[in-house]
């Protein structure tokens, strides 16, 4: 027997898969906060894993902040400082729970490039206060993403450029080699938390030299042999 609902469910929000008419839905998007060096040195933090001692920290967005690649959006709400944090976004077309590190990348049906929008000033304010960032990462329009390119076509790339330029000028440029936790240790690490499942998506930390966007403004960022992402911010 189907379930009835009081009022008809919301569409799944889904990402594009680079030439395949086909939609990968999405579930739920996770993140992992400082996982380059030197992007944790710039917000004031020791990188965690160069002592060997502390997990990765996830925080979350919904799965319906996913943005497509090339559409406007409005400067969000309750912010003066939004900043952008491009990344390597991994899509997932399997799951479970603790999955070892060796079994990790099986779990990848592919790769797409990202922006982490954050309301900077709210995630500070939040940090100072010891409450929740979470209004500061999972707003509306908060999670731009390109087509994904799936294992099959490009593998898994370790190494390559991953940059973002606003209006043209170059603001991030950094090497996927930079990555504190690798991709199957990120996997890993999250299915000890949540069992994970298809349709997952994991954002996998940013480079230095994220900064301010105002509205007007373009956004281009790219990882080398993944693809590229693009969104400008609405007046």
């Amino acid at each position: 027997m189907s379930a009835e609902f009081i009022f008809p469910p919301p569409p799944c929000p889904s990402v594009a898969v680079a030439q395949d008419a086909r939609r990968f839905p999405v579930r739920r998007i996770f993140c992992i906060a400082l996982n380059y060096a030197a992007h944790a040195r710039e917000m004031g933090k020791e990188p965690a894993k160069d002592a060997g001692a502390e997990p990765p920290v996830f925080f979350a967005k919904p799965a319906d902040a996913v943005v497509e690649s090339g559409a406007t959006i409005p400067y969000p709400t309750l912010t003066k400082d939004l900043h952008h944090e491009i990344e390597l976004v991994v899509a997932l077309g399997r799951g479970g729970a603790d999955i070892p590190v060796a079994e990790a990348l099986d779990c990848v049906f592919g790769y797409a490039a990202g922006v982490d929008l954050t309301r900077r000033d709210l995630q500070t304010a939040a940090r100072n206060a010891g409450r929740p960032w979470d209004m500061s990462k999972g707003f509306d329009h908060s999670a731009p993403i390109g087509a994904i390119r799936p294992v099959a076509e490009i593998g898994h790339p370790t190494h390559g450029r991953i940059a973002l330029a606003v209006n043209g000028v170059l603001r991030q440029a950094g090497d996927l080699g930079d990555l504190i936790w690798s991709v199957p240790e990120i996997i890993a690490a999250l299915s000890r938390n949540v069992a994970l499942a298809p349709g997952d998506l994991i954002f996998t930390g940013t480079p230095s030299g994220v900064g301010p966007l105002i509205p007007g403004d373009r956004v281009d960022g790219e990882v080398e042999r993944v693809g590229s992402v693009a969104v400008s911010i609405g007046k």
